[in-house]
């Protein structure tokens, strides 16, 4: 079996050091596969998952605002254990892809890096562990965990392979799924076209063959994404792909400032202006005075400056947004850490800017030691499986319960209706799926009104009706129970109502 492992990795011209950090980020992986389902977001895509495993329509069936192959994974796998399964699968493959590109980086002609095995290894090191300690929500199936995997892709078929017409198409594919896995991996498909801009020698025949190559990658990167569009044309659901994949993104950017939403749309974008500005600056910079400075240090300074404008879209403080400026960063503390050149007081400036990025917009973060110190305490029976869940999310064990109630109490066909925030919780441990198109709460307050769920509500009745006591109750939800609903159950602090018939 060993010398199995050992052939295979020498086939894949994986090191024994990568190996063995593959192993150990393995390790640390497993705790994921004990979580509950409690986090948010997951709930979402497992709930879509589901709805897809029942013939039920994205978007137009159940609703959320990201492009569908995250919600084809949470379909693929159907399960929480086997999303994570998954994503430790898609990390692997993107530590394994990103050493292979780090290692080519630091090989690029004009590369200044005196110790570059060292330089290579705390690149990877140091990228493994961001992608998949919790500090940066690397243990959940987000989609910037996906998404990396597929951009780490094109990117290495454009550093390492012959830029033929076949490689650029490939690698534009792979882009294009990553585009369709979430929408700011948009930003990660002119990284190369940049580096090459400012690292050839801008010739006519050399600006012909930049724009040849950039024309089959965006063409390749509009495979995907136009077969995606005529799927949805064909199925009859073009619109409300659009609206929810694509358009209602725009608004997403600022809507975290919501007083701004009344004011015009240039005011409204004026910070994203900004950004746009600054990151656009940073690489003219670079470009000024590229006969000064490295290919690697080109590369990860473009690299950086795109991705952390793709993190701060929205400004929003969700960590695991920061994923996406990983590479550059590592690759930068990798310059910082091995070379003794004036480049390396050079680097301070971009990594400047990955510092203040995450201060300015008040990133969040998860604390990593007690993650594990409290999943070994599971383990060894310190804890109980009760208070290890509610460790995670303190409605954990009620949610449990409602979705044991409610998996012993209908058929899977039939549909619920959760109002609270832990819905997508319920609905994900019960795989059962609302009557209406909004798994969320969130999503009613954003794109709907309680006035027109409780109309969907009543021309489609759920089985049953489940109210926590963290929602806050309304007078047509309140007549619409009282008209067709008695309460038969209450766990914790949430009623449940069965419909009468």
């Amino acid at each position: 079996m060993l010398k199995k492992i050992h052939g295979l990795l020498e086939k894949l011209n994986i090191p024994n050091w990568l190996a063995i950090l593959l192993f150990v980020c393995l390790l640390l992986r497993i705790p994921s596969f004990f979580e509950p389902y409690y986090y948010g977001d997951e709930m979402i895509y497992l709930t879509l998952g589901q709805g897809l495993r029942q013939g039920v329509p994205l978007y137009s069936g159940l609703h959320d605002n990201k492009p569908p192959v995250l919600y084809l994974i949470a379909a693929l796998a159907g399960s929480l254990v086997w999303f994570k399964v998954f994503l430790a699968v898609a990390s692997l493959i993107s530590i394994v892809l990103f050493a292979k590109i780090v290692k080519i980086i630091f090989d690029l002609p004009a590369g200044r890096v005196i110790n570059k095995p060292k330089a290579e290894k705390v690149s990877v090191v140091l990228f493994a562990l961001f992608t998949t300690l919790p500090l940066l929500e690397g243990n959940i199936a987000n989609a910037e965990n996906f998404m990396m995997a597929f951009s780490l892709g094109g990117i290495y078929i454009l550093l390492s392979k012959k830029l033929n017409i076949k490689n650029l198409l490939f690698s534009g594919i792979l882009f294009g799924i990553s585009f369709l896995t979430k929408i700011p991996a948009l930003l990660d498909l002119p990284i190369i076209i940049v580096f090459w801009i400012i690292t050839t020698q801008l010739n006519k025949e050399n600006v012909i063959k930049i724009l040849r190559n950039s024309l089959y990658l965006t063409l390749g990167f509009l495979i995907p994404v136009v077969l995606s569009l005529i799927w949805y044309g064909v199925s009859g659901h073009l619109g409300d792909y659009l609206k929810a994949a694509f358009m209602q993104n725009v608004s997403y950017v600022s809507s975290w400032r919501p007083s701004d939403v009344q004011k015009s749309f240039l005011v409204r974008n004026a910070p994203l202006l900004i950004r746009f500005l600054i990151a656009s600056f940073g690489i003219i910079i670079t470009f000024i005075f590229r006969k000064k400075l490295s290919k690697p240090f080109i590369l990860a300074s473009v690299w950086l400056m795109l991705s952390l404008f793709a993190a701060t879209l929205s400004e929003r403080p969700y960590p695991h947004y920061l994923l996406q400026s990983a590479g550059p960063i590592v690759i930068l503390l990798g310059i910082l850490f091995t070379q003794k050149t004036v480049e390396q007081s050079l680097v301070v400036i971009p990594l400047l800017f990955a510092f203040l990025v995450p201060v300015y917009y008040k990133f969040w973060y998860y604390p990593t030691t007690s993650y594990y110190f409290r999943f070994i305490k599971y383990m060894t029976g310190i804890s109980s499986k009760d208070k290890y869940f509610s460790a995670f999310n303190k409605y954990t064990q009620r949610n449990y319960q409602i979705a044991n109630f409610l998996v012993s109490s209908s058929y899977k066909k039939d549909k619920v209706f959760v109002w609270g925030p832990d819905s997508p919780t319920i609905y994900a441990l019960s795989r059962r799926i609302p009557p209406i198109k909004y798994v969320a709460d969130y999503h009613v307050f954003d794109y709907s009104s309680k006035g027109e769920i409780v109309k969907m509500l009543s021309s489609n009745k759920p089985r049953f009706i489940i109210i926590t006591s963290e929602a806050k109750p309304f007078l047509e939800m309140t007549s619409l129970l009282r008209q067709n609903y008695l309460p038969v159950n209450r766990i914790d602090d949430a009623e449940i109502w069965s419909l009468i018939n």
